[in-house]
């Protein structure tokens, strides 16, 4: 199943949603800032309650993340370890690495260089 929310214009975000293994990935594309931080938040915490929540986060296609998409992970991290699940971040440039690295980000949340690598860790 695939969903997808918002443009996929340069400097919007746009969202996909598949499952693989009963694992949310979801696909971010474009730039994260105070614009998009609500909508982000609603697509990474609907989930349909039935299992715990395990979501991977795949931001391949983020070129730009400000605090605002730091807050929404951290908020999205701290929900899914309340329902005994977790977030998992996969494929972040370098420039977005460097961010979740400097805030210590990648402590808390476990980053891996590939979806298919958060999927099977």
């Amino acid at each position: 199943m695939t969903d997808t929310h918002g443009a996929a214009r340069p400097g919007h975000l746009s969202i996909g949603h598949t499952a693989i293994d009963g694992i949310r990935v979801v696909t971010l594309r474009g730039e994260i800032d105070h614009d998009v931080k609500d909508m982000l938040g609603e697509a990474l915490l609907s989930c349909d309650g039935a299992t715990p929540p395990r979501t991977v986060v795949d931001l391949s296609g983020v070129t730009f993340m400000d605090s605002s998409g730091i807050n929404v992970l951290v908020a999205t991290h701290k929900s899914m370890n309340d329902a005994q699940g977790w977030l998992r971040i996969a494929g972040a440039q370098e420039s977005v690495l460097r961010l979740l690295e400097i805030v210590g980000l990648n402590d808390v949340i476990p980053c891996h260089a590939t979806v298919e690598q958060a999927l099977t860790i």
